[in-house]
């Protein structure tokens, strides 16, 4: 199956090297580039891509206020993509917000190319982009600076069983399902099976949002 990608980014050299490099690709193919945020989501909204890749910093609309219409349409817009920031900056305040909007994760500029064709991988099979520790340290940071919330948030999780409750606690930390299965003793599929149910209980569309979602409920603790 090919995976369809737009990328989004004010730097013509930048989207240039990245469409080269991702359409060498036999599974993804490169259906679009736009210049700002205002145009990327005018572009998504007619080539229904599955992955978009959004720089942070554009002129006219920046990358947050484009995830945000992209994971939140407007009434009557059916089709969300996964969204794949692209930054810099390794902490950055708009990365941060990109993922409580619904981002499924970040990469670095600089990061090499094999980790720009993985990242798009990853994020296309539903999910998040997690593996780069810079990420958890950017959520964790934030955490710090926000006190977990004391009302819906926090509330929600009385809705999960107990075994739902672990699973996210570890889904938290980055633990992947074959490493949850290891520490709880179960199935892998069963793992797989909780973390959809936490997912559809907490309207989550994926382990970056899940995240976010166990920091700022006070679930899990920065440094823990």
């Amino acid at each position: 199956m090919t995976t369809r990608v737009i990328i989004v980014d004010d730097q013509a050299m930048v989207r240039a090297g990245f469409a080269a490099l991702l359409a060498a690709q036999t599974d993804i193919d490169v259906v679009g580039e736009a210049p700002d945020g205002a145009q990327g989501v005018e572009l998504s909204r007619r080539t229904h891509p599955d992955v978009v890749l959004m720089d942070v910093r554009m002129p006219e609309m920046d990358g947050l206020e484009a995830a945000r219409r992209l994971l939140t349409p407007p009434r009557g817009v059916t089709h969300r993509p996964r969204v794949l920031m692209l930054t810099t900056f390794d902490i950055d305040d708009y990365v941060y917000e990109a993922l409580r909007a619904g981002a499924s994760g970040f990469l670095l500029k600089d990061a090499p190319p094999a980790d720009l064709i993985s990242a798009v991988r990853v994020v296309a099979s539903g999910d998040a982009l997690l593996a780069p520790s810079v990420t958890r340290r950017l959520i964790a940071d934030f955490a710090r600076q926000r006190p977990a919330a004391r009302g819906k948030p926090a509330l929600r999780l009385k809705g999960l069983t107990e075994r739902e409750t672990e699973v996210l606690t570890l889904v938290a930390r980055g633990r992947s399902n074959t490493e949850i299965a290891e520490t709880l003793v179960l199935a892998e599929q069963t793992v797989k099976t909780h973390v959809s149910r936490v997912f559809t209980k907490l309207d989550l569309r994926d382990r970056a949002q899940a995240v976010v979602f166990a920091y700022e409920s006070g679930l899990v603790a920065p440094g823990e």
